[in-house]
């Protein structure tokens, strides 16, 4: 089987998605990147994660093209590709509709650096307006939004794309992202937090650099 370990993960982190809360459904999606096949394992679209098996994962190359598996692939698979294909270091993607990161992205509110966790996702958590789902500009304004030192943003009244070296970080990236958003919707309706100083972020980004390896 292509890509037998990848498509492996992509089933075992599916599972995390929903067992976490961070997505209900069929909805979110899943991806990883080998950079010496110079492939990629999605998820399929529209089935149940405790449902697919690796032969239902489908492998595509960076340019989109299907290379593997009978199913069809995300329909967000262009958000996953892009990245591969115009972001080195990054060999996973993690997309989500979970409750507080989506309240924000639908408020189009980004995540100010409230808590010390959100250098998970880098200095803050941007917000993109809303852009029509399963579509090629969707995927380049995500990207766009990004830049090279964050590793993930709120796709306006969409959801959550998070973003890593591995699926490990991208799933840390997704579920820290996910607490920080309540915190710091919390800290609004409550009148307003006190965000991190400049100085303080920096220190907090140098120590998680490691991190960012997993």
């Amino acid at each position: 089987m292509i890509l037998k370990e990848e498509r492996e993960q992509v089933v075992e982190f599916g599972k995390k998605l929903v067992e976490l809360g961070l997505t209900a459904g069929t909805f979110g999606n899943v991806s990883v990147y080998s950079p010496k096949e110079k492939l990629m394992a999605i998820s399929p679209s529209g089935m149940d994660y405790f449902q697919i098996d690796p032969e239902d994962v489908v492998v595509l190359t960076p340019d989109g093209e299907k290379v593997d598996g009978e199913a069809k692939p995300s329909s967000e698979y262009d958000m996953h590709r892009i990245f591969y294909q115009k972001r080195p270091g990054v060999n996973a993607v993690i997309h989500t509709h979970s409750v507080y990161a989506t309240t924000l992205a639908c408020l189009h509110w980004k995540i100010e650096p409230i808590h010390y966790e959100v250098a998970y996702a880098g200095p803050d958590v941007p917000c993109i307006p809303y852009v029509q789902f399963g579509t090629y500009e969707l995927a380049v304004a995500a990207l766009q939004a990004m830049g090279n030192d964050h590793y993930a943003c709120l796709l306006g009244n969409h959801g959550l794309l998070a973003v890593g070296s591995s699926l490990t970080y991208a799933l840390d990236v997704a579920q820290q992202t996910e607490f920080v958003a309540q915190l710091y919707y919390n800290t609004r309706v409550a009148g307003g937090g006190v965000n991190l100083t400049d100085k303080d972020m920096k220190n907090v980004l140098g120590a998680f650099q490691s991190y960012r390896q997993r």
